[in-house]
């Protein structure tokens, strides 16, 4: 007898076929790489046929992969309709309040917020913009159902959640009147901060630590409260910035910022949601659920 067919086997196959490779689609649903695979083996034993071709530039779905590629993103709008079948009364829902850290509110979250205004157009929305330690406490105080905050390693009183990885990349001006090739040259120059509480400036801090350039900011090393202002600080050659992937875009494509090459450590972090003791409700969980099965790309 074939095994009864799991539902969560469907969802990660089609990660899978969506990224391409195996790697890419653990990431994006927070699961090891021998997790997927050991769920692509149980999904391929309960429809006893081979799902997936192999080689050397990823992974692609064999005739039958494309048989219940098909059949599975169908499992998946029914369910998607069948929960805006029980949300069709946007008053029940309530408005969607969030507290997010500066980075996900400027680069990360419109395009969410945007798929969630054509599903609940009635809705209200409002965003509380803070650093991560104040998305935390308005959590834990109950004063916002939902956050997002970057790469907290702990919350006491609120759950943590991974949601989207992100990097953190040195940059500089093009014309900048220093040079930087090894993380050396980075000890006398002055360095770009956010504000104490932020989530970027403490992950930033222990990374710059382990690699013995700083411990802190130094005393002439501008502080600045939100990514772009420290973009625009980098691209005028006020020193050396560390941004998030998600924020370069724009100034990479108009020659504004350069990366820096020859740096021997990378700075990674994750994006989390800052979840309440109890369950979602509302809004909240409709948007939570929402943001989770489909994540954004950056540009």
């Amino acid at each position: 007898m074939r095994p009864p067919l799991d539902p969560d086997l469907l969802a990660t196959f089609l990660s899978v076929v969506q990224h391409g490779r195996i790697s890419a689609a653990a990431r994006a649903i927070h699961l090891s790489q021998p997790a997927v695979t050991a769920r692509i083996r149980r999904l391929e034993l309960s429809v006893g046929a081979p799902l997936l071709l192999r080689s050397v530039r990823g992974v692609a779905p064999t005739p039958a992969g494309e048989r219940l590629a098909a059949r599975a993103r169908e499992v998946q709008r029914l369910l998607e309709a069948a929960l805006d079948d029980f949300g069709d009364d946007e008053h029940a829902l309530g408005p969607l309040s969030l507290a997010v850290s500066t980075t996900i509110a400027a680069h990360v979250l419109p395009s969410v917020l945007a798929r969630f205004r054509a599903r609940h157009p009635e809705l209200p929305v409002s965003l509380q913009v803070a650093n991560s330690e104040e998305v935390i406490a308005a959590v834990r105080a109950g004063r916002q159902p939902l956050g997002l905050v970057e790469g907290t390693a702990r919350a006491v009183g609120v759950r943590l959640e991974k949601w989207l990885d992100d990097e953190l990349v040195p940059v500089m001006a093009p014309d900048a009147p220093f040079v930087v090739r090894r993380d050396a040259d980075l000890i006398p120059l002055p360095l770009l901060w956010r504000e104490p509480g932020s989530g970027t400036r403490a992950v930033i801090a222990a990374a710059l630590k382990r690699a013995g350039v700083r411990t802190r900011p130094a005393p002439l090393d501008p502080v600045l409260g939100t990514s772009s202002a420290i973009a625009n600080a980098a691209a005028a050659g006020l020193g050396v910035a560390f941004l998030s992937k998600w924020a370069l875009a724009p100034f990479l494509a108009t020659g504004r910022l350069k990366p820096i090459p020859g740096l021997s450590f990378a700075i990674r972090r994750t994006f989390q949601w800052a979840l309440p003791a109890g369950a979602l409700t509302g809004s909240a969980a409709r948007f939570h659920q929402l943001a989770t099965q489909h994540p954004p790309m950056p540009s």
